[in-house]
């Protein structure tokens, strides 16, 4: 969890990048920005506010971290304060650098220095990197002496980041902790920041942890299970409910006590271990035997976690759970499947 609560704005630079591939540039300023406490406000506002979920990432590189050039220039910065505004040109050309898709937009770049963040309970400094791509039209309506004047303006919403993240000065052996903004990129122009600029790898925390497992579990109750064991629809959603229960209901996660709560089944037991193995060497990712349930992870899981029956586009049945109160079959004079359904009351 971050509290912004007494964050500190304490050196800005504002440089303005362009797409590469067009050849649009770069822009840079020739010092810090010079701002008042009623600014101040409101440039944290504009930069603290998006960060609100659990999830955290570190900086990362397949052969050396040193040579992520993102984590090479925070900790030149965390290291000397006074290289700031240099390392603020070096973070800005490597941005550029990485803006070579073709639908990615021109705009400030902002470089940050914030005190008095705390994260995960940590009081810790951090260096945020923020970009304005968007822009909207404001009216501005004042008196004049006997009416009222309207004009307008095109700037920057202070309630939409467009993209952002926050690094915070700890876990620096790991990358150190990492949270991000993307509000725009929703398509393949989201990797440069994400991949190219930055070069993420999610954060092994409880949050990660919750959520992979969620996952896994999601994938082989819908995929492996039908192909193994010809689970039907109403049996799945069983399952995804015994699943998501057992998260909201725990405060600690289990592997053994788990599987043997919502599988029961050896044989299923044994499928899923080895598709927990097969999932974590597809991914590279590992699924601890044990850990602390995320209460936000599993909240942001369940919104996808739907124990939902489709049938052709005409009807969603909804599976809460009492799985004996849904038959199967097949009408042979139709010659279509249907469902039955039991129930004590209608509302």
């Amino acid at each position: 969890m971050i509290v912004k609560e007494e964050a500190s704005l304490e050196r800005l630079v504002i440089h303005k990048t362009g797409n590469k591939s067009r050849e649009e540039g770069i822009k840079f300023s020739k010092s810090p920005v010079q701002f008042g406490e009623a600014i101040k406000d409101l440039l944290i506002r504009y930069f603290l506010s998006p960060f609100g979920k659990n999830e955290y990432f570190n900086l990362h590189h397949d052969a050396d971290l040193n040579l992520n050039e993102v984590y090479h220039f925070s900790c030149a910065i965390f290291d000397d304060p006074s290289s700031f505004y240099l390392n603020s040109v070096n973070l800005a050309n490597h941005l550029y650098e990485s803006s070579v898709h073709p639908k990615v937009k021109a705009g400030e770049f902002y470089v940050a220095y914030l005190k008095n963040l705390i994260v995960d309970g940590e009081e810790v400094d951090a260096i945020g990197l923020f970009k304005s791509e968007s822009r909207e039209t404001f009216l501005k309506v004042f008196p004049t002496t006997d009416n009222f004047s309207i004009e307008h303006e095109d700037g920057i919403n202070i309630n939409k980041l467009d993209k952002g993240c926050l690094i915070f000065n700890t876990e620096r052996e790991n990358g150190f902790v990492v949270a991000t903004v993307d509000n725009l990129s929703k398509s393949s122009e989201a990797l440069y920041w994400m991949d190219g600029f930055l070069k993420l790898s999610q954060r092994n925390d409880d949050y990660f942890q919750t959520s992979q497992t969620l996952n896994l579990c999601k994938e082989f109750v819908s995929g492996k299970m039908p192909e193994v064991f010809d689970t039907d629809r109403p049996a799945q959603a069983e399952l995804l409910n015994k699943s998501m229960k057992f998260f909201r209901e725990k405060d600690e996660f289990v592997m053994e006590e788990f599987m043997s709560e919502v599988f029961t089944e050896p044989a299923v037991i044994e499928t899923f271990n080895e598709y927990r193995r097969d999932y974590e060497t597809e991914r590279d990712v590992k699924i601890s035997e044990d850990f602390d349930i995320s209460g936000q992870a599993v909240k942001r899981m369940s919104k996808v976690y739907k124990s939902i029956i489709k049938l052709d586009k005409n009807f969603h049945i909804y599976v809460h759970g009492n799985r004996d109160n849904i038959e199967k079959g097949f009408d042979e004079e139709r010659g279509m499947p249907f469902y039955r359904l039991f129930f004590r009351e209608e509302s």
